[in-house]
């Protein structure tokens, strides 16, 4: 027994110090937007903005009133698609432009039902981009915004000096998640710790690296580029819906030397609350077994590192008591602590405690769970799931034995 835990406990830490130094500096945390000179009012192009909103009662007002609010020197317009609301959304983001004395510069598109074969916020993103080309057939960017979103007034200033000073074809912040309360306190840190593993940002922000990856919340994007790469019909299905762009809009950019940029922010915040573990639990099993191709051999692999990176480095040293491996108990503190050193600048970003990241292996584990919740919903029938509707394709969906339904 003790040289099977020194085992998994050396795994453990050489796999930390393999994501250390090998996995693109994601751990740092450092790829920020900085403040950009504005463009002037004679260089600044045209935006529109697309807001697709479900449901967004709770948050679409401030959205429509932050992206009013914004100090940019170019036309800016804002295209909202109401997507089958029953909740009043429309008005409420009709009364915001109202109170903000610029009625006239938000369409709200009553969205159509949704086709069999689109994924339902790009659909409805769709339906708003057609909306803008014939409003403004001479914007240069359209800014993909969520309904959740509250970005500073020099938010899309900036945003576009970046595409322009770059000559970036899509330029993306991950917004500052709501992370107030015990459970999104435990959990928001991890997940964006959790991406920028996955998604270098380095890599993403190299337009040689084949790494490509966006934040569907706050997303400025050319049009052209967008035309180029097929239009969000070319990525239909999508239900990672920002990374699959990205990954678009980056193939087409190295024909035309257009490069993409993803980096963190405070300045664009989700005022979406996450105020129950289950919550947070439906966020990630939406799309969790997407990520993974819906493949079983994937799943397991993901479950097993998971389990190694995570639940091991902290369960060896504490259950000392039972197996008496001194050895593997040390290695495993050290792996531990490389786990802890390697969030802590995600932590700093949303201003916890230091010593919250030795709870991150709790995190690893839910999250290890919320992934395989995903892989069974999808089983189910039930993939893909979110406001209502189960998106994700399913060949053969379980079925109790007997039932024809």
């Amino acid at each position: 027994m003790s040289w099977l835990l020194l085992a998994i406990a050396s795994i453990a830490l050489l796999a930390w110090l393999h994501l250390l130094l090998m996995r693109g500096g994601f751990w740092r945390a450092n790829r920020r937007l900085g403040r950009m000179a504005p463009l002037p009012a004679g260089q600044a192009p045209a935006v529109i903005a697309v807001i697709p909103a479900r449901d967004e009662a709770e948050t679409v007002g401030s959205t429509v009133r932050a992206v009013l609010a914004q100090d940019y020197a170019g036309p800016l317009g804002i295209v909202l698609v109401d997507d089958g609301s029953e909740d009043g959304t429309a008005e409420i983001a009709r009364a915001a432009a109202e109170a903000a004395g610029a009625p006239g510069r938000l369409i709200i598109v009553e969205g159509d039902p949704l086709p069999a074969d689109w994924a339902g916020k790009l659909w409805a993103q769709q339906q708003g981009v057609a909306m803008a080309h014939r409003l403004a057939p001479e914007a240069t960017y359209f800014w993909f915004i969520d309904a959740d979103i509250v970005a500073a007034p020099d938010s899309l200033s900036r945003l576009a000096a970046k595409a322009e000073a770059d000559g970036l074809a899509l330029v993306s912040l991950m917004a500052l998640l709501h992370h107030k309360g015990f459970w999104p306190r435990l959990l928001i840190p991890p997940f964006v710790f959790f991406f920028q593993k996955l998604y270098p940002f380095r890599w993403v922000n190299d337009l040689e690296s084949p790494t490509a990856a966006a934040a569907g919340g706050c997303v400025l994007l050319r049009a052209d580029s967008l035309q180029k790469a097929g239009g969000l019909e070319a990525m239909k299905h999508a239900l990672i819906d920002d990374c699959t762009l990205a990954g678009l809009i980056k193939a087409q950019g190295r024909n035309d030397a257009r490069g993409i940029w993803l980096g963190l922010t405070r300045s664009v915040v989700s005022i979406r609350p996450y105020r129950r573990l289950s919550e947070v639990w439906r966020m990630v099993a939406r799309s969790a077994y997407t990520q993974l191709g819906h493949s079983p051999l994937l799943l397991l692999g993901t479950l097993l590192g998971m389990l190694l990176l995570y639940v091991a480095p902290p369960a060896i040293p504490l259950t000392l008591p039972l197996h008496g491996a001194w050895h593997g108990a040390i290695v495993a503190c050290g792996a531990w602590a490389l786990m802890a050193y390697t969030a802590w600048p995600t932590y700093r970003l949303y201003r916890e405690p230091a010593w919250r990241t030795l709870l991150l292996p709790l995190a690893g584990l839910l999250y290890s769970l919320m992934t395989l919740d995903s892989a069974w919903q999808y089983a189910r029938g039930r993939g893909g799931l979110w406001k209502g509707r189960a998106q994700a394709p399913v060949a053969r969906p379980l079925a109790a034995k007997g039932d024809e339904s």
